[in-house]
C-alpha cells in the first residue's frame, strides 16, 4: 500500500512539475494532455486515473495550495497584530517558497487570476479583522490602509517569486512586516 501511495505522489509531482513548466510558456487553454504527459514522462492513461483533464489538474493544484495557505492563516486567527508581527507572514512565505515552481506559474503571465483573488480574499479577511482590532480609533480608514498594503504585498510576493526566490522566506517576512509596520506606526494623517 505504501508503495502505491509513493507512486501516486510521484506521478502527481511529475504532472505538477510538467504543468508548471508549460504554464511558463503558454496559457492553460493551449496545454494538451498529450504534451503534458510527454513532458512528464508518464502514460496518458495514468493521467486519466487521477484527473479528468488539464483544468481538473490545475484546480486540484490550486485547491491544495489554497488549503495549505488557509490552514496557515487559520492557525493564527485570534492572534492580534502587534509591533512584533503579523504571525502568518512567515508561514505564507514558507509555503510559497516550498511550492515556488507552481506559484511562479500561477502568478506569471499565463497564471490564474481567479486563484490569486481567492488567496487575496482569504488573507484580506484575516488581516482586516486583526488590523481593525489593533487600531479601533482608525477602524474606518483601515480598509484604505489595508488596500494599500495588500497591493504592495502581492506585488512584492510576485516580484520575489518571478525573481527566483533569491531571498529567504524569513528575509521576505522581515521586510514585509517592516514596511507594514512603518505604514501603521509611522505618521498617519488625523481626520
Amino acid at each position: 500500500m505504501a508503495a502505491i501511495e509513493r507512486r501516486i505522489r510521484r506521478t502527481k509531482s511529475l504532472l505538477r512539475h510538467g504543468l508548471a513548466e508549460l504554464l511558463q510558456t503558454k496559457p492553460i487553454n493551449e496545454i494538451t494532455v498529450t504534451e503534458l504527459v510527454e513532458r512528464s514522462d508518464i502514460n496518458r492513461s495514468t493521467f486519466y486515473l487521477h484527473y479528468a483533464d488539464i483544468y481538473d489538474l490545475l484546480e486540484s493544484i490550486e485547491s491544495e495550495l489554497f488549503d495549505e495557505l488557509e490552514l496557515a492563516v487559520q492557525q493564527h486567527l485570534g492572534l492580534p497584530f502587534s509591533e512584533s508581527g503579523l504571525p502568518f507572514f512567515e508561514d505564507v512565505f514558507n509555503i510559497l517558497f516550498e511550492h515556488r515552481e507552481i506559484c511562479v506559474a500561477l502568478v506569471g503571465p499565463n497564471g490564474s487570476v481567479a486563484f490569486l483573488r481567492r488567496i487575496e480574499e482569504m488573507i484580506s479577511g484575516y488581516s482586516m479583522r486583526a488590523l481593525q482590532a489593533a487600531f479601533p480609533a482608525r477602524k474606518e480608514d483601515m480598509k484604505y490602509t489595508f488596500s494599500f498594503c495588500a497591493v504592495g504585498c502581492f506585488g512584492l510576493i510576485k516580484d520575489w517569486l518571478l525573481g527566483g526566490c533569491v531571498e529567504s522566506p524569513q528575509h521576505m517576512t522581515a521586510i514585509t512586516f517592516q514596511m507594514i509596520r512603518n505604514l501603521l506606526y509611522g505618521s498617519y494623517p488625523e481626520s
